[in-house]
């Protein structure tokens, strides 16, 4: 990781993504990660995760702050100058539950296509035999 990590927690992945753009373009800095929360009232939040020079990760944030806010509402942003090998782990594992997230989603998604297929070729037969009588 570089020297400094920066977070956007924001209200939806439009104010997210929107907040990411802005400090992507305002420094010379990398998307590290980001954290999805289902909320109360079923409200999504999504947390972006930066890094690089202190100084680059400040504007960063401080222009991805501003950006999320124009188009939806941030809930909290900060920096961590010089993070502790600690976090880089805390991040990893939020890496690696993402990454367990996205499968889940993917064998799921696989499933119900596979029964929306099954669905629909029964639904063929049963339509062509009542036509042919």
């Amino acid at each position: 990781m570089g020297k400094a990590l920066g977070l956007i927690e924001a209200v939806g992945l439009t104010t997210a993504v929107s907040a990411l753009d802005a400090a992507s373009k305002a420094a010379d800095v990398t998307l590290i990660g980001y954290e999805k929360v289902i909320g109360a009232g079923k409200s999504v939040s999504v947390t972006i995760q930066v890094a690089g020079e202190v100084a680059a990760v400040k504007a960063a944030i401080d222009a991805g702050e501003l950006a999320g806010n124009k188009v939806g509402n941030v809930i909290s942003s900060h920096v961590i100058p010089r993070p502790h090998e600690e976090v880089d782990r805390l991040i990893e594992e939020f890496k690696k539950n993402n990454k367990k997230e996205k499968e889940t989603k993917t064998k799921q998604n696989k499933k119900t296509q596979s029964k929306k297929s099954q669905s629909k070729s029964t639904t063929k037969k049963t339509t062509s035999k009542e036509s042919s009588k």
